[in-house]
């Protein structure tokens, strides 16, 4: 039986093979970099949104956060809302995708809710409901807004002074 004088040393071509850094050429060292790349901008993008959202939920020097008012004004008048403003709500938030479409609508109808109260509505009427998504909407998509308000054969001057 031969037994080994030093078991512990590693000559430097028994190295080579063993670090796998040096193996990393090629087309497998450009795939790593750009996943690498894509999975740092995308947890990038995750963060920002979900950044925006705790910003939303941070409670106002009243103790109310942004979506508590929210919640609070759909709930005061969700009795207010009949099939027709329901079903013009959920045309014009159509061209929202789908995955921010929730998000927007609660948002919306949030804001026309704030209005309803605010005026004391019977319920919720086409113009107050206009005049509610143009304010909840962000200036940077009202281009979009008179597109589908036009789309939908809507006479958008009566609420000119809102989109400004």
């Amino acid at each position: 039986m031969k037994t080994l004088q030093h078991p512990f040393i590693i000559r430097e071509s028994e190295c080579e093979e063993v670090n796998g850094l040096n193996n990393l050429e090629g087309w497998f060292l450009w795939f790593i970099l750009f996943w690498v790349f894509v999975l740092i901008t995308l947890m990038g993008i995750g963060g920002f949104f979900m950044f925006r959202k705790f910003l939303k939920a941070l409670p106002k020097q009243d103790g109310k956060s942004d979506l508590d008012w929210q919640s609070y004004y759909i709930d005061q008048t969700i009795h207010l809302w009949n099939n027709d403003a329901k079903e013009l709500l959920n045309e014009l938030v159509s061209p929202v995708p789908d995955l921010f479409r929730q998000v927007a609508k609660e948002k919306i109808a949030g804001k026309i809710g704030e209005l309803a109260l605010k005026e004391k509505a019977k319920s919720i009427s086409e113009d107050l409901l206009i005049r509610g998504y143009i304010q909840a909407t962000p200036k940077r998509d009202h281009k979009f807004l008179r597109k589908k308000l036009d789309e939908m054969d809507i006479d958008v001057r009566p609420y000119e002074n809102y989109f400004e």
